[in-house]
C-alpha cells in the first residue's frame, strides 16, 4: 500500500468532526440473515473536543494510516453481549464493572491458576502497540492499544506437549450483559487460536487504549487483540483461557460455520458469502482502500500458514 505523506495526514481535531459509519448488522433467529457484522454505509456527525489527557506516541502506523480517535473507537464497535447495535454499546456498557476480575487459566499446562487482573498488569507492564483492526463487515481502524504479548503469559503456565490450541472464553451474566438474553446464540462468547497463532508477538492481551484503561464497551479490563484477523476473533472482556487438544469451535463458527471459519484470516480473496473483502473502509477516511492479506501483516506472519489451503481454512 502507497504510504501517505504527511503532508497529507488530517489533524486529529479535525478528523473527529469528519463521519461516522451508520450502526448496521441485525440478528434474527432461524434462517434469517445471521452475521458478526454486515457492511454499514458512512454517515456525518459530530464528536466532542478531543481529550487533552490522551497518549499515543504516533498519529499513524507504519503505513501512513491515520490512528482512529479515542471517541470513535469508544463509540463505535461490535460487542454482540451488550447488543447488535454498535452505536448503543458503549451506553448500555457504561455501568458493567471492570473489578475485581480474575482470569481462570488451565487445561493442558504444567501451572493452571486464577490470576488477578491487576497482579497481571503489574507483572507484564502493558506498552503500546498500534495496530491496524479488521472488521469482517469491512470497516477498520487503527488503535494504539495498550497491552503485553499473549506469549509472556503461555510462557508462565507452560503448556504440555499435548496442548495445540488456546480456547478463550469471555464473560457471561445476562444480568450485565443484556444481548446475552439473545437464546438464538450459544453464550458465552468462545474464540481459539492455534498455539503457534497465540505464540506469536502480534498477538496481544491488551488492558488499554490511548494509555487510558480498556473501556467496558472495547471489552474491559482485558481483551485478546489478534490484528491479522478478522476483528471477531478479538474476543473481549476475558475470563478464561484453556488450552486444549482439539481446535474449539468458537462462538461465530458455531453460529455459521459457512460464513464464519476458525482462521478468520483477513484476506481480499476469499470474500464473504453476502459481500466481498476486496475494499476496506477506515473509520472517518472518505476513500475506501484495497484490502491486503493477513490485513497488511503479511511479513511477520504467513509463515504460520506455510502449505495451508487459505480458501479452504477461511
Amino acid at each position: 500500500m502507497e504510504r501517505i505523506p504527511s503532508s497529507q495526514i488530517t489533524p486529529e481535531n479535525i478528523y473527529l468532526s469528519r463521519r461516522h459509519f451508520i450502526q448496521s448488522s441485525l440478528l434474527t433467529a432461524g434462517g434469517a440473515i445471521l452475521a458478526a457484522c454486515a457492511p454499514g454505509n458512512p454517515i456525518s456527525t459530530t464528536n466532542p473536543t478531543l481529550d487533552s489527557s490522551l497518549q499515543v506516541s504516533a498519529t499513524t502506523d507504519e503505513l501512513g494510516i491515520p490512528v482512529t480517535s479515542y471517541y470513535g473507537i469508544t463509540n463505535y464497535t461490535n460487542f454482540y453481549e451488550f447488543t447488535p447495535a454498535k452505536t448503543r454499546v458503549a451506553d448500555l456498557a457504561k455501568d458493567f464493572p471492570l473489578s475485581p476480575w480474575q482470569i481462570q487459566i488451565g487445561g493442558l499446562v504444567n501451572h493452571p491458576g486464577v490470576y488477578d487482573i491487576d497482579d497481571l498488569v503489574s507483572q507484564f507492564d502493558p506498552g503500546e502497540h498500534i495496530l491496524r483492526m479488521r472488521c469482517v463487515e469491512t470497516w477498520a481502524m487503527v488503535i494504539p492499544w495498550n497491552g503485553f504479548p499473549l506469549s509472556r503469559i503461555i510462557k508462565l503456565v507452560e503448556p504440555t506437549s499435548d496442548a495445540h490450541f488456546v480456547r478463550f472464553e469471555s464473560m457471561y451474566n445476562p444480568n450485565l450483559m443484556p444481548g446475552q438474553s439473545d437464546t438464538s446464540f450459544s453464550w458465552p462468547y468462545v474464540e481459539g487460536l492455534r498455539l503457534d497463532e497465540a505464540m506469536h508477538e502480534l498477538t496481544l492481551l491488551a488492558t488499554g487504549i490511548y494509555g487510558k484503561p480498556l473501556t467496558p464497551q472495547n471489552g474491559g479490563p482485558i481483551r485478546l487483540v489478534v490484528p491479522w484477523k478478522y476483528g471477531f476473533k478479538s474476543i473481549k472482556s476475558l475470563v478464561k483461557i484453556d488450552f486444549v487438544a482439539e481446535m474449539p469451535t468458537s462462538f461465530w463458527t458455531a453460529a455459521n460455520p459457512r460464513e464464519y471459519g476458525f482462521y478468520a484470516n483477513v484476506n481480499p480473496e476469499v470474500p464473504h458469502p453476502r459481500w466481498s473483502q476486496s475494499e476496506e473502509q477506515y473509520y472517518n477516511e472518505q476513500n475506501a482502500r484495497p484490502t491486503q492479506l493477513f490485513n497488511g501483516y503479511q511479513d511477520q506472519v504467513s509463515s504460520l500458514y506455510s502449505g495451508l489451503d487459505l480458501k479452504t481454512h477461511f
